[in-house]
C-alpha cells in the first residue's frame, strides 16, 4: 500500500466513495465523494499529540472491539496517507467547539474543523472492481455461544489478539482471565456451507486459516493444546497439504464433526463442546479454555450500489458475475470493467494477487490500443419508425441506448456500450431496431425454412447462444439421446425471441414452441432474461385467451454445462407435442391468422384517421 501511494502515476483518495457512474468503456466518467478528514494529511506527522490529549475513548474497529481508540487517530498501522484522521461523530463538538484540545496541541494547525465534503469527476477508460469481502457474522448461530460467552471469539479476532501489534502485543490469552489457554478448539464452516442459515457455499480460505493458526499456536506456545472440528478439510492449494501434515504432526488433533452446541462452566468459564466424531460414530464432550469460531466470508453490504453504478450481473452467492468463467474470467459482462480479488468470490492472496495482475493486463491491454472494437452484432435504431417511447432504453441491461422522452427526439444507440443481446428490438412495439445480423427477417426466413414440409413433426427451439446452445451441443458431443426432430435457432440472448417469432411458428403451423436461455444468476447479459420471462408470461395468456393450450409454448433454463438437462428438456418436449392433434394446429392456424388481420386492419383505420 504504501509502494502504491508513492507511484507517480498512482492517485490514492482515501475516505472516498463512488457517488455515480456515466458512460461506457473508454470514456467512462466518475463521481467520487471525498469525505471531510478534518486533518490536513499534506501536513500531519501522525506525532500522536493530538491523541495524547483526546478525551474521547471509542472502541478500536481495526482491532474489532478488542481495544479502544480517541476520535482522532490513524485507522490502522501502516495507513495511508500516514495521517490522522478526525471523527466527527465521535467529537465532543465543533459548532460551537466543545472540546478543542486535539487543536491546542498540534504545533502545525493541522486540524480543521470547517473541513467539508467534496465531489471529485474523474474521467476514465476502464474501471476495475475490487470491492473485497466482509466476514460472517455468527449471532445468529446462537448454538456456538458468541456474544453469550467470553471466551468465544471469531477467527478474525483471534488474529488481532496474537499479532504483535493488536491488543495484547501478540500474547495469547482468554478474555475472561486474561491468562493463557491450555486447551483452544477451532470450529470450521461457521456461516459456511449450510442451506438454513449462513451461505450454501464454501469460502474457500477457512480450512487454511485455521492450519495456519494451529501452527502458530504450536510454534510460539508448543503445550497449548488444539483441536480442529471440520466437516472436510479442504487443502487443495499449492503446499496446503503439506501445511495440513505439519500441522497433524505437530499435535493437533483434527476431528471430524461440528459441535452441536456449547455451554459455559460458571465457576472456571471454561467451555464444554458437544460433537460426534463421524470416523468413530461417537458422541463425546470436550472442555477447553477457548473456542475459534473459523467465520466464512461474505459480500460487502454495498455491493447493490457498486452493481447498479455499473451495471454488473451477480451470481447465487452474492458476489460479482465474470463474463465468462474460462474464457474471461476477470472480465465483467459491460465491456471496460474487471474484477480482482474478493470482488468476484471467495479467494486467498494468491489467488487475488493473481486476479489483480490479470484485471491490470486485460485493463492495459485495452486503453493502449486507443480504440476499442465492437462486434457487428449491435442494434441500429431508425430514427423515421422510433416514436421516442423510452421502452428500448428501460431494457437495455447495460444503458446503451439514450432516449429523451419528453422532447420526442429518437433513440440512439452508443455502439461501444452496446453488447447485442437484442432485448431492446424484441420489446420495440413499432419494429424500429433492427439487430445486425439477427434481423427479423432472417429469423423469420429460418422459421419459415423448418416449418416448411412436415411441420407437425417440428418442435422449433430458440436457443442463446452462451447458455443453452452450447448445452446443446455439449449434449450431442457427449452423444445423449434424445429426439432428433428439433430445429434450434441461435439467438444472442432469449430476450431477442419477440413475440412475432412464436406467432409466426404457431402460424406455420408448429406444434410446439421452446424458448431457452441462461439462469437468472448466470444470464450473460446481465438482467435480459427477465425480460424473456415476462415477454413469455404474457404471451402465454394471449393464447389461452385465443383458446390455444399455453403448455404448447415451453420456456426452460439450460446452462452450457447441463448437456443432460438439454435431452432430458427435448424428451419431454417431445412428449408434449405428441398430445398435440392435428385439430389443435389447424385452430392455432386459423385464430392466429384472424388475429394477426384484425391488428393490420385496426393500425390501417388508425393511420386513415390521423391522416385525416
Amino acid at each position: 500500500m504504501a509502494d502504491a501511494g508513492r507511484h507517480p502515476n498512482i492517485e490514492l483518495l482515501t475516505l472516498s466513495e463512488v457517488q455515480r457512474v456515466d458512460g461506457y468503456v473508454g470514456n467512462f466518467k466518475v463521481t467520487v465523494l471525498k469525505k471531510a478528514r478534518y486533518v490536513d494529511e499534506k501536513e500531519c506527522t501522525a506525532c500522536a499529540d493530538c491523541l495524547e490529549v483526546c478525551p474521547v475513548v471509542k472502541p478500536d474497529e481495526f482491532n474489532l472491539g478488542l481495544s479502544t481508540r480517541k476520535a482522532i487517530y490513524q485507522e490502522f498501522p501502516q495507513a495511508v496517507p500516514a495521517a490522522f484522521v478526525l471523527n466527527m461523530e465521535d467529537c465532543l463538538g465543533n459548532e460551537p467547539i466543545a472540546c478543542g484540545k486535539c487543536l491546542e496541541a498540534c504545533e502545525k494547525r493541522c486540524i480543521d474543523y470547517d473541513d467539508q465534503d467534496k465531489e471529485i469527476e474523474l474521467e476514465v477508460g476502464t474501471i476495475i472492481v475490487a470491492t473485497g469481502m466482509e466476514v460472517y457474522d455468527p449471532t445468529e448461530l446462537d448454538e456456538f455461544g458468541y456474544t453469550q460467552y467470553e471466551n468465544v471469539i471469531t477467527s478474525l479476532e483471534f488474529e488481532r489478539l496474537i499479532n504483535s501489534g493488536g491488543p495484547t502485543e501478540g500474547h495469547l490469552i482468554r478474555l475472561t482471565d486474561r491468562k493463557q489457554p491450555k486447551t483452544v478448539a477451532f470450529i470450521q464452516c461457521v456461516g459456511s456451507r449450510c442451506e438454513k442459515r449462513g451461505n450454501p457455499y464454501c469460502s474457500n480460505i477457512c480450512c487454511m486459516n485455521t492450519i495456519k493458526d494451529t501452527l502458530l499456536i504450536k510454534d510460539h506456545w508448543p503445550e497449548v493444546q488444539c483441536k480442529v472440528f471440520y466437516m472436510d478439510i479442504r487443502a487443495f492449494g499449492k503446499g496446503f497439504e503439506d501445511l495440513y501434515k505439519r500441522s497433524m504432526a505437530a499435535g493437533v488433533q483434527y476431528i471430524r464433526g461440528i459441535p452441536g452446541d456449547i455451554y459455559e462452566d460458571p465457576k472456571t468459564k471454561n467451555l464444554i463442546l458437544t460433537a460426534e466424531d463421524t470416523t468413530t460414530s461417537e458422541l463425546k464432550k470436550h472442555e477447553v479454555d477457548m473456542v475459534i469460531l473459523s467465520i466464512g466470508v461474505v459480500p460487502p453490504g454495498d455491493m447493490d450500489n457498486t452493481q447498479q453504478q455499473l451495471t454488473l450481473q451477480r451470481s447465487a452467492d452474492g458476489f460479482f458475475l465474470e463474463a465468462h468463467p474460462k474464457l474471461k474470467p476477470v472480465d465483467a459482462a459491460t465491456q471496460g470493467i474487471f474484477f480482482a480479488g474478493c470482488a468476484e468470490g471467495p479467494k486467498d492472496i494468491k489467488d487475488s494477487v493473481t486476479q489483480a495482475g490479470a484485471a491490470a493486463a486485460r485493463a492495459n491491454r485495452l486503453m493502449r490500443s486507443g480504440e476499442v472494437t465492437v462486434e457487428a452484432i449491435t442494434s441500429m435504431v431508425d430514427p423515421e419508425l422510433c416514436t421516442s417511447c423510452g421502452i428500448c432504453a428501460r431494457v437495455c441491461p447495460y444503458n446503451a441506448i439514450y432516449v429523451d422522452t419528453k422532447k420526442k427526439t429518437p433513440a440512439v444507440v452508443v455502439e461501444a456500450a452496446c453488447a447485442g443481446c437484442g432485448t431492446c428490438s424484441a420489446e420495440c412495439p413499432f419494429g424500429a431496431i433492427t439487430m445486425r445480423h439477427f434481423t427479423d427477417e432472417q429469423i423469420m426466413a429460418q422459421i419459415e425454412a423448418i416449418l416448411a414440409e412436415n411441420a407437425q413433426d417440428k418442435i422449433v427451439a430458440f436457443a442463446c447462444n452462451w447458455c443453452s446452445y452450447p448445452g446443446a451441443d455439449l449434449a450431442g458431443t457427449s452423444r445423449l439421446q434424445y429426439p432428433p426432430n428439433a430445429r434450434l435457432i441461435r439467438t444472442m440472448c432469449s430476450g431477442r425471441v419477440d413475440e412475432r417469432f412464436i406467432l409466426k411458428a404457431f402460424k406455420l403451423g408448429a406444434p410446439i414452441v421452446l424458448v431457452s436461455g441462461c439462469h437468472f444468476t448466470d444470464c450473460h447479459y446481465i438482467n435480459a432474461v427477465t425480460w424473456t420471462q415476462k415477454r413469455i408470461e404474457k404471451l402465454w395468456d394471449k393464447l389461452e385467451s385465443l383458446g390455444i393450450r399455453p403448455e404448447r409454448l415451453q420456456l426452460d433454463w439450460v446452462s452450457a454445462a447441463e448437456g443432460q438437462k438439454w435431452a432430458r428438456v427435448m424428451r419431454e418436449v417431445e412428449q408434449l407435442r405428441e398430445a398435440v392433434t392435428a385439430k389443435e394446429i389447424e385452430h392455432t392456424k386459423r385464430v392466429i391468422t384472424e388475429d394477426m388481420l384484425k391488428k393490420r386492419t385496426k393500425k390501417v383505420k388508425a393511420k386513415a384517421e390521423a391522416v385525416a
